[in-house]
């Protein structure tokens, strides 16, 4: 009996031993997942101010959107099909309109019309071609983005000649101003003559010829005398297949001789250099 007793304590005693063992191992494990939740808020927490702080930052965004867009739609108009001006454009176009001629301005049925006015008005006055016969010497036509002047060869060629002469360096001067106040611009200088054949010689064989040579040498000298970038410059030649009017009279075949500047401005930079100089 007595061994039996001895055998049952021990027993016990074995037991609570492998029990306490097992407990510190659970105080332990439990120590540790706790540590790990503790570790686990905190990252959560962390992540949480980080999502706060970017969900702030997106609807700072999306408020900034929301306004642009309402701006821009206030600041711009369309005018015909495909262009479009700010409203700052359009309050310089209208102050501009009150100097027009006021016959000129009853033509304007659209507001692509009165834009064009506008433009032509600024930049004959840049220009200033007060002492030129606006028939005769130049001609100045926009046609919505594109700006068209028009110079008879007196004014910037002898009689026969390719060779520009110095009489051409106002007006050449105040192109290359317009040219050069804006980057994004094509220049395209076109060569145009009459429609009498003149007599060959080493350089000049026929009318294309001195169409093209006409139009290579207002490029240059528009490049090597008054710093217009080559690369905005294109030189063309179109005979006498494009005339203004008949060549069936001195008169006409004087007219039809010309070179003709076409510009490529962006209109509302264009527009303002123009009516800066008011």
């Amino acid at each position: 009996m007595r061994k039996i007793s001895i055998f049952i304590l021990t027993g016990i005693l074995m037991s609570a031993c492998v029990s306490k063992k097992k407990y510190v191992a659970l105080e332990q494990e439990n120590g540790e997942i706790r540590s790990q939740l503790q570790k686990t808020q905190v990252e959560k927490e962390d992540l949480e101010a980080k999502f706060d702080e970017i969900q702030s930052r997106i609807d700072t965004y999306n408020t900034k959107i929301s306004t642009l867009t309402e701006e821009n739609d206030a600041k711009f108009v369309t005018v015909g099909e495909d262009m479009i001006i700010s409203n700052d454009t359009r309050k310089q176009m209208e102050a501009t309109l009150e100097h027009v001629n006021p016959e000129d301005l009853a033509q304007a049925k659209t507001l692509k019309d009165s834009m064009n006015l506008a433009v032509g008005y600024n930049l004959r006055k840049s220009m200033d071609t007060s002492n030129m016969n606006e028939d005769e010497d130049i001609a100045i036509d926009i046609n919505e983005t594109v700006v068209m002047i028009s110079i008879s060869d007196k004014m910037l060629f002898n009689s026969g000649s390719y060779r520009v002469s110095n009489k051409a360096n106002n007006i050449l001067q105040k192109i290359a101003d317009v040219i050069n106040s804006e980057e994004s611009l094509d220049v395209m200088v076109e060569g145009h003559t009459d429609s009498q054949l003149m007599v060959p010689n080493a350089a000049v064989k026929d009318n294309w010829d001195l169409s093209v040579l006409r139009a290579t040498s207002v490029v240059k000298k528009l490049q090597s005398d008054f710093n217009v970038a080559p690369e905005k410059l294109i030189a063309s030649g179109r005979s006498f297949y494009q005339p203004l009017v008949d060549n069936d009279t001195k008169e006409n075949r004087s007219k039809n001789r010309r070179t003709r500047i076409i510009i490529l401005p962006n209109i509302n930079k264009f527009f303002a250099l123009m009516a800066s100089n008011e």
